[in-house]
């Protein structure tokens, strides 16, 4: 359940879901390796990141889209009190921190294999 745009959960809400997928992806792919163990020339380690890199693709979309609503409402608040405004602009912010990292870190995903 999404909170609206201009309550304060937004703030921390980005983040927290980041760290979520960081403890998601890096202990998905603990286990993956462990229970996949298959050398670099099978295909166990391509299928490991192309399902790590949807993961990353599908978590990054959650907050991206609510740094999208946040925005807008912030954006289409003229009548709202300064601190629901600020909480929307921060809340948006923070998201699309999120996204960032989300993407950044999901990047190495292309060309590294997964079980070093």
């Amino acid at each position: 359940m999404k909170p609206p745009a201009f309550h304060p959960a937004q703030i921390p809400l980005g983040l927290t879901l980041w760290s979520l997928w960081f403890v998601a992806l890096y202990g998905g792919t603990a286990v993956a390796c462990e229970r996949l163990a298959a050398g670099p020339e099978e295909a166990g380690p391509a299928a490991i990141n192309l399902g790590f890199l949807l993961f990353t693709l599908a978590a990054a979309a959650v907050p991206g889209t609510y740094a999208w609503g946040c925005w807008r409402a912030a954006r289409l608040s003229a009548g709202r009190p300064s601190q629901e405004r600020f909480a929307a602009r921060v809340g948006a912010a923070l998201h699309l921190v999120a996204v960032i990292a989300m993407l950044f870190i999901g990047l190495p995903l292309l060309g590294l294999p997964p079980c070093l």
